[in-house]
């Protein structure tokens, strides 16, 4: 079996989860299995690093000094303790000692300039999994185990120069990444990635966005033909809910990639919503699985779609921090190209729009938007919509969340709307935007921020989602 193994940041906390990570790989690998690991950077450094380049763009110096001896103290003393041979924790010391200056130099840089590019800015955060990759290797050969460390780049992943969020060249990838780090599969020696990093066509480096790793992995997946993709995290899998509403959630044990797309997309934490793409093209098994707990089997993501009989939601998730924008006025009424000026003036604005509903008569849409987004996206509307005869009025609600009911269950069964309507309406909670798409796999509506978690807590007791599946 060929497996790629990906440990979040919040498995990789400190020494303890780096070794943790090392023993489960070299059980896998002494079971005859070929590895490659992914690796994200510890947890809580991705930010850390945000932050300090923010604060090196103001023209401060002090406390870029003071992150980069943080970042230094903290990766030490996970070497100190991870790593117990000598040569290679003098190698790995060095090695790391060698990247934080010139991380320091990059942010001395950023201070001097008074500017973080899109560009800059991926450049600071590649140092989280520059930082962590080695450790992981030098942790993984303590264990007696052949290993390489590779950068995204290095590995092979080439995307795109849509900084921040770069969209891998998926041909071009595969056949790098095969050819770079395949052999090395087949000579029993373990690659391991960098996750969340690559680089463009240039040579410039690129970031997957926030929560790349996931990407990396089934990027790696496709490209290497692996049997299956593995995220180790500090969960079981994909829960019901967040059981931080619902303390009733459970783990689901299965669920097809198009509804585990749906729960990305409408904010489930531990996936990147695009990370599934590679992986469901090649019809690759995609497990959740928990660092802490290996003998839990986790959430297996598949391409089959296993529909229960009952309880035809699978999933519900609530989705914070947006905001909803309702465009009207009559002139809107048959006036062919009217949602379309709408959405251009947003995306010319770099406004991601996350759910829409429009009424049949046509005279207004209704948008939900990142909340802090809601500014200029107002503004944009307002400067080129207002004041003709079609747009008579643009309002905007802060105060709102979106809750997403998923599943394939949903797919022509009827009356499942009703029946979740009717649950939100028995608690008094008022429904303020709804949308559904052909598919059927999901329901989308938007409440008042402070109904959210009531109205979650009422579809997952009527969806008997705490029962344990048949």
């Amino acid at each position: 079996m060929r497996y790629i193994f990906k440990f979040g940041g919040s498995s990789l906390l400190d020494a303890d989860g780096v070794k943790r990570a090392a023993e489960v790989v070299r059980n896998y690998v002494g079971k005859g299995c070929e590895v490659a690991v992914v690796s994200s950077a510890l947890s809580g450094v991705t930010n850390q690093l945000l932050e300090v380049a923010e604060s090196a763009e103001s023209g401060a110096l002090e406390p870029v000094k003071r992150m980069v001896q943080e970042l230094a103290e903290r990766h030490l003393t996970v070497v100190n303790q991870s790593v117990k041979d000598e040569g290679l924790r003098r190698d790995v010391t060095e090695t790391l000692k060698a990247i934080l200056e010139e991380l320091e130099r990059v942010l001395t840089g950023i201070s001097y300039l008074g500017e973080l590019t899109r560009k800059s800015g991926d450049y600071v955060l590649s140092f989280g999994e520059r930082l962590s990759t080695p450790i992981l290797c030098a942790a993984l050969a303590d264990l007696g185990l052949m290993a390489r460390a590779f950068t995204g780049g290095e590995a092979g992943v080439v995307t795109d120069t849509n900084f921040g969020e770069a969209r891998p060249l998926m041909e071009l990838t595969k056949h790098q990444v095969e050819l770079r780090i395949g052999g090395l599969l087949t000579d029993g020696i373990i690659p391991v990635v960098a996750g969340f990093i690559a680089t463009s066509q240039d040579g410039s480096v690129t970031t997957l966005g926030r929560g790349g790793s996931d990407y990396t992995a089934t990027i790696l997946g496709a490209a290497l033909k692996a049997d299956e993709v593995w995220l180790w995290s500090d969960v079981d899998g994909l829960m019901t809910t967040d059981p931080k509403v619902e303390p009733g959630a459970r783990t689901i044990p299965e669920i097809s990639f198009e509804e585990a797309v749906e729960m990305a997309i409408f904010g489930a934490k531990r996936m990147h919503p695009r990370a599934l793409e590679p992986a469901m093209a090649e019809g690759i098994p995609v497990r959740i699985r928990n660092a802490f707990k290996p003998e839990a089997p986790g959430t297996l993501i598949t391409s089959a779609k296993r529909v229960r009989t009952e309880g035809v939601v699978k999933a519900l998730t609530l989705f914070r921090n947006v905001a909803l924008v309702t465009v009207s006025g009559f002139g809107m009424v048959g006036t062919p190209g009217t949602a379309a000026k709408v959405f251009d003036v947003l995306g010319k604005s770099n406004v991601n729009i996350l759910m829409i509903s429009q009424s049949s008569s046509e005279a207004n849409i209704s948008l939900i938007v990142p909340r802090e987004l809601l500014g200029r996206a107002v503004n944009a509307l307002e400067t080129a919509l207002l004041g003709g005869n079609l747009i008579r009025g643009i309002e905007m609600e802060e105060d709102v969340c979106v809750i997403a009911a998923v599943g394939a269950g949903m797919r022509g069964t009827p009356g499942v709307a009703a029946k979740l309507f009717n649950a939100i309406a028995q608690k008094g909670i008022n429904v303020r935007m709804i949308a559904q798409g052909s598919s059927e796999l999901n329901i989308s509506f938007a409440v008042k921020e402070a109904d959210g978690e009531e109205a979650v807590r009422a579809l997952h007791q009527e969806f008997k989602l705490a029962l344990p599946e048949m």
